[in-house]
């Protein structure tokens, strides 16, 4: 006998969900506020209508446990409950029409200087819309509150990762080299080479998608051993870079184009980041959240346009 889904609740799964993660229907029964003979009836009944135990009962004071079809039918249930929750802020975004709360992810440099020149204009074009952010170095973190519809749109960098995503491209962010003005990086005035780092103390970002780590996306895993700091902090990254601490190798977007003591080298010969605005493909999107990606993207030029005026390319 296979799952009747027309026969299934909310109420069963929820029920489930709680008892998983209590191993115990008492205490099931206490977060969701139901008799504990209540749980164990909504918990028959979902059983009937899979046709297979989802829960193993050994009796006494030994905890329950999810069969593993009840670990599969769980994960399905928190996918329901995430697009019911998606659901719930669409409907909250429909009736609020064009004021309200706009939640943008965001991490540290597109934060600095992206974002400031974004919220100017959208503040003066959506005055009745409070923009709420969410700051995080990880995206793959944020793009999960979007999944759970936690964010409207965040800021990210590809690839992404698989999900229900649509994303628009803003900017290629270059890597580079912040060093002193006497380092010997870079004196002849052209970029560096991967050749040129390789016996550098290095600086750079502290712990992301691994996907993004500088030793990735440079393409030579090698370099994690010349790794001598770690920072989620550009501020940090870029003064131990400008005592000679070590040669940062970051994003052009992660450094401060104004401050003294330091020297900014293009490294050869590597791909640069692709720096994007994501949100979920099958959730309303408020035209709050569609007016903020277009700003984005205009912001976006203005920064390639300093980018190629610094860096020369």
């Amino acid at each position: 006998m296979g799952l009747d889904p027309l026969g299934v609740e909310l109420r069963h799964l929820v029920a489930l969900a709680a008892v998983g993660r209590h191993a115990s229907f008492s205490r099931a029964a206490e977060e969701l506020g139901y008799t504990q003979s209540a749980v164990s009836q909504q918990i028959a009944r979902l059983e009937r209508l899979v046709g297979q135990p989802l829960v193993e009962r050994p009796g006494g004071p030994r905890p329950v446990r999810l069969t593993a079809a009840g670990e599969v039918l769980l994960r399905h249930a928190e996918a329901i409950r995430a697009r019911l929750t998606s659901a719930a802020a669409d409907l909250d975004a429909l009736a609020g029409g064009t004021s309200g709360t706009l939640r943008v992810g965001c991490y540290q440099s597109v934060g600095v200087r992206i974002l400031p020149r974004v919220l100017r204009e959208f503040r003066a074009r959506w005055p009745a819309v409070r923009v709420e952010l969410t700051e995080n170095e990880d995206d793959g973190w944020l793009l999960q509150q979007v999944e759970r519809g936690e964010l409207d749109v965040t800021f990210v960098v590809l690839p992404l990762p698989d999900g229900p995503f649509a994303v628009m491209d803003l900017l290629a962010d270059p890597y580079v080299v912040a060093v002193r003005p006497d380092s010997p990086l870079g004196l002849d005035g052209g970029p560096v080479s991967l050749r040129d780092l390789a016996t550098q103390p290095l600086i750079s970002y502290a712990r992301m998608r691994d996907v993004h780590a500088i030793e990735n996306r440079l393409g030579d895993p090698a370099l994690r051993d010349q790794i001598v700091f770690r920072s989620h902090h550009n501020g940090t990254i870029l003064g131990l870079a400008a005592e000679g601490v070590g040669a940062a190798v970051i994003s052009w977007l992660s450094v401060d184009p104004h401050r003294p003591g330091l020297r900014v080298v293009p490294i050869a010969g590597v791909s640069p980041r692709i720096v994007a605005i994501a949100w979920h493909r099958d959730r309303y999107q408020l035209p709050a959240a569609a007016a903020f990606t277009d700003l984005a993207h205009t912001v976006a030029l203005t920064e390639r346009s300093l980018m190629r005026d610094t860096l020369g390319s």
